[in-house]
């Protein structure tokens, strides 16, 4: 029975244009202060070079990488845009943003996309675990517990379990905000490459295809980046944070401004909830770490990825 509730959500949330407002904004918004650092970083053969947006405070005891959402921009990464979470480094907590990432779940991919004409390769994991870990090492940002955390929302969450399930060196501490935790569910496989395809809901951004990322759903590529199968190298970690909504909208999400934060939100939601309370029970069985957040209100917005965020910072994610 979960299975096949987990299938219709899944294909309502594909129907709707899965994660079609997620790490998109206009940058016009800017609720956060500007960084005081900003870097660029080897990019692992990709074109040109990563920025790095960085809010730092000598003293502060926790880095925190903030990984972003499907529509990630090439020019800030929609933490930034959206949120005011650049202020938890007032709070002891530094906050790095690497910007871009459109649609490439943070991985190294198998081969250049085909379908955008992309003529490289993806190796957006390389960036993440070699290329910006360099970077914030040499900026002394390591901290006293010696090892940095990462999370990140929705594809952003997902890839933020499995780099910190894979490279403990460098990760002691790893969230999901509204992640898609088994990638192996009914459904989910499709849902992802359907979503990757009709990215035309966000103005015309070029589709992509998860063939190329991968491989075909039964490659076992999918597996090495699927939290649920990655959850047995968890259990070693100072702290996972997994957090979802219920759907409805919060009060300061403004209905009348983008009522397709509703109609998309709400189903996305209910599908990474489902995912997440699923990713708890496993997590608990493998006796990992786990600290969740599930609130009776939050759609899939930034108003929701900014509460749980702080919610993290309240109730002692990064000490």
């Amino acid at each position: 029975m979960a299975a096949k509730v987990v299938t219709l959500v899944a294909a309502l949330a594909t129907t709707m244009g899965l994660a079609a407002a997620v790490g998109s904004g206009s940058a016009s918004a800017f609720p956060s202060p500007r960084p005081n650092k900003i870097g660029w970083v080897n990019a692992c053969g990709m074109p040109g070079s990563i920025q790095v947006r960085a809010w730092t405070r000598p003293g502060n005891r926790k880095t925190v990488v903030l990984l972003d959402g499907l529509r990630a921009q090439n020019d800030f990464n929609g933490w930034e845009i959206n949120t005011n979470v650049q202020n938890m480094v007032n709070y002891g907590v530094n906050v790095v943003e690497p910007v871009g990432g459109y649609e490439s779940w943070y991985s190294d991919w198998n081969a250049p996309d085909n379908f955008s004409g992309q003529k490289f390769r993806y190796m957006w994991n390389c960036v993440i675990t070699r290329s910006l870990v360099g970077w914030m090492d040499g900026q002394g940002l390591r901290g006293p517990s010696g090892r940095y955390a990462i999370m990140g929302l929705s594809m952003g969450g997902n890839a933020a379990l499995v780099i910190g399930a894979n490279n403990q060196n460098s990760f002691d501490r790893a969230g999901s905000l509204s992640g898609y935790l088994n990638l192996s569910a009914p459904g989910m496989r499709e849902a992802i490459r359907l979503s990757m395809i009709f990215p035309i809901i966000d103005g015309g951004t070029p589709a992509m295809n998860s063939d190329a990322m991968w491989g075909p759903p039964w490659s076992t590529r999918w597996l090495d980046n699927d939290p649920f199968v990655q959850i047995n190298k968890m259990h070693t970690l100072k702290k996972v944070y997994v957090s979802a909504g219920m759907g409805p909208l919060r009060g300061d999400d403004n209905f009348w401004a983008n009522p397709m934060t509703l109609i998309q939100g709400t189903p996305l939601e209910l599908l990474a909830q489902a995912q997440g309370r699923s990713f708890q029970v496993q997590a608990l069985i493998n006796r990992v770490p786990i600290q969740t957040y599930f609130p009776l209100t939050g759609a899939h917005t930034w108003n929701n990825w900014q509460d749980s965020m702080w919610n993290a910072l309240r109730t002692g994610f990064f000490n």
